[in-house]
């Protein structure tokens, strides 16, 4: 994801808007787009603030924490369960949530969900 573009430029860009250059000519000088210079004046006008907006993050999994009861009642009654399981069990009960949502959920709650197989004794060496 790309960085966003330095206070200075939006400083200096809007600067020569409220001095009276239109945005289109001030985009042309400052070598921005004339959208984004629109939509930092728009945002200037609206908040009073021009700096840039949050990047990145989870924006959809909000919607599993409202279920969140539910998905930890599943968890605790086998725990052994797989998240695809865990997935379809939602499911019957109207929750349509993708795996790794679920599994952002489990590891914002810390929990590891990592399965591993039985691993025989070793007379050799130690085993994990």
């Amino acid at each position: 994801m790309g960085k966003p573009l330095s206070m200075d430029l939006r400083s200096r860009m809007l600067a020569a808007v409220d001095a009276g250059m239109s945005c289109r000519a001030a985009a042309a000088r400052f070598g921005v787009s004339p959208s984004t210079a629109v939509r930092w004046r728009d945002q200037q006008r609206r908040t009073g603030s021009y700096a840039p907006k949050p990047q990145g993050g989870d924006n959809r999994s909000g919607r599993i924490e409202t279920h969140q009861a539910a998905v930890f009642a599943l968890y605790e009654a086998r725990r052994d369960i797989t998240l695809e399981e865990l997935r379809h069990a939602l499911a019957k009960d109207g929750v349509a949530v993708a795996v790794s949502t679920l599994h952002r959920l489990f590891v914002r709650r810390g929990f590891t969900r990592k399965k591993r197989l039985p691993t025989p004794l070793s007379k050799s060496a130690p085993t994990s």
